[in-house]
């Protein structure tokens, strides 16, 4: 009798502890408004996360009473959003960016100069003077800068700026003497500007710019890691934690496979083959490669170049030049590399900004595409679509990836290159987000900002940062917050065939999250740019956290 009945106390004991006892996890994140970004959008209360995911959302207090969590973090009542996914970026070249004279937003010529004497005083140990932004279209002289002011001031030191886009360049006498560029002569897809003598002026547009950028020296395996994490920061201090890096080399990715097997980097990153025939022939017999940070399944093409210097392909002349722009490699080349990707299961992104570009690489894709829906090929910008092209999108199956901000830089000045007829079809992302359903958002940084919300700002109020023009620059194009937060959560995720594990806050996906000072999705449109990120959450690690 005296062990039954210790048999049926442990029974009770063993039950009772089996209902109080919580769940040991990681992290409870509650008291917030959750912005879920699921199939209906629906909001919550909190997050419990288990091991990098998310193993239950719901009401705080049942999250609270359920689990115990090494780690609860009361938000106050801040506001979560899904870890903001760039759909289009460059890491490196930010990375680069970074270290280089910035000139953005210079206002002249002589504005370039002094940035340019400025960084060489700072840096009197600098074998080769690198600088990014400066774009013609804010200056009173509109015309492309030259090689003699350069020469004026920097005769001995070899200097290369690339214009905003990164489609141009100017560079001066002692840099093309380093490339043993002394004569001009035909460069397939890019062009070397010539002055009056025939001999180049220092412009270089396209695949020209290859010519000099080969020459200046790369940076060290130790060094590359440093102005990479150095990147990342700025990345995570506005929520990002999943980024497209839009064309890499077969060195830039190795680079990458070491960090992230060192644990060195936190960033999500879908990275983007640039495509040649070496490293198509490479990375088909390789395979795919995926672990959980970095994604190797894509390629990237270049169809053609950019409409701020002219090198977007046209279908008929620019409305202020007397040129169509170019493609930088022919039609039947295009037509080789789809061919052979369409039968290997790479995913297949190419940049077209110009509607001949578009028409020519959307009719190449349909010409291939088997099943589209299942292979989600890109066009990156599709910047300038022509009327009767739009239902290729929902025709072939092909993702819109574009970068509402373009639309807010380029307005100034698009209409007086491309028209008034053809401007209605450009930077068109309601249009295109009707055709396919859906549209990956991202920044194009560095040429824009990184920080997602001037996109989401740009795509829902088609203003720049100082609300011009009232009213919005082609509002009919505007989509809503929804569709913006989408855009850069959920639908670029899957845009890179990651929408089964992240880009939505729900149960058994990657605990990447972000909290924001004030609602987006209620924030009124002239704040939006000025919202702070609080904390940036990456498999439930917080890797940014404002102090």
């Amino acid at each position: 009798m005296k062990i039954t009945t210790n048999l049926i106390f442990l029974f009770f004991l063993s039950f009772f502890l089996s209902c109080t006892t919580n769940k040991q996890i990681d992290l409870i994140v509650y008291n917030a408004k959750v912005y879920t970004v699921d199939s209906v959008f629906s909001t919550v209360e909190a997050i419990a996360v288990n091991n990098g995911v998310i193993v239950e959302i719901g009401d705080s207090q049942d999250l609270l009473n359920k689990y115990d969590a090494k780690e609860k973090v009361d938000v106050n009542g801040k506001f979560i959003y899904p870890g903001f996914y760039d759909a289009h970026a460059h890491f490196f070249m930010l990375a680069e960016a970074m270290d280089e004279v910035d000139l953005v937003g210079s206002l002249s010529y002589n504005e370039v100069l002094e940035r340019l004497k400025t960084y060489v005083a700072h840096n009197p140990d600098k074998k080769w003077i690198v600088g990014n932004g400066w774009d013609q279209n804010l200056w009173e002289d509109k015309n492309f800068p030259t090689k003699d002011s350069l020469d004026k001031y920097f005769p001995d030191l070899p200097i290369y700026l690339t214009r905003i886009d990164y489609h141009a360049a100017v560079v001066n006498s002692k840099a093309l003497e380093k490339a043993h560029l002394d004569s001009a002569y035909f460069v397939e897809g890019g062009v070397i500007s010539v002055n009056a003598e025939g001999l180049p002026d220092g412009i270089l547009i396209d695949n020209a710019m290859q010519l000099v950028r080969n020459h200046i020296p790369k940076n060290q395996s130790s060094a590359l890691l440093k102005i990479l994490r150095r990147a990342q920061d700025s990345l995570l201090s506005v929520g990002l934690t999943s980024i497209v890096d839009a064309g890499l080399t077969p060195d830039q990715i190795e680079s990458l496979k070491i960090f992230y097997n060192e644990d060195s980097l936190a960033i999500r990153d879908y990275a983007m083959v640039t495509a040649t025939d070496e490293s198509i022939r490479d990375y088909l017999r390789a395979g795919t490669f995926e672990s959980d940070r970095l994604t190797v399944r894509s390629f990237k093409l270049m169809a053609d170049g950019a409409l701020g210097s002219r090198g977007a392909c046209l279908l008929h002349p620019y409305n202020d030049a007397p040129t169509n722009g170019f493609l930088l490699q022919d039609p039947e080349e295009f037509d080789r590399i789809i061919k052979r990707l369409a039968n290997s299961n790479f995913q297949v992104n190419t940049h077209a900004i110009g509607d001949s570009a578009n028409r020519i690489i959307l009719d190449t894709y349909g010409k291939y595409l088997k099943d589209g829906k299942k292979r989600r090929w890109r066009i990156e910008h599709a910047q300038i679509i022509a009327p009767s092209d739009f239902d290729k999108f929902k025709q072939f199956q092909i993702i819109p990836s574009v970068q509402p901000t373009h639309a807010t830089s380029d307005m100034y000045w698009a209409e007086d290159r491309i028209g008034a007829d053809r401007i209605k079809g450009a930077y068109a992302y309601k249009k295109l987000l009707d055709e396919y359903g859906l549209l990956a958002l991202g920044s194009d940084f560095p040429v824009e900002h990184y920080n997602p919300l001037y996109g989401f700002h740009a795509a829902v109020a088609r203003v720049d940062k100082n609300g011009f023009p009232d009213g919005g620059f082609q509002m009919e194009n505007a989509i809503t917050r929804e569709q913006a937060l989408r855009g850069m959560t959920i639908w670029a995720a899957y845009s890179c065939f990651q929408d089964k594990k992240r880009g939505s806050i729900e149960k058994g996906k990657d605990a990447d999250f972000v909290i924001l000072e004030e609602d987006i999705m209620k924030a009124p449109n002239e704040e939006l740019r000025d919202i702070k990120t609080l904390r940036t959450v990456i498999a439930g690690k917080t890797e940014f956290l404002r102090k």
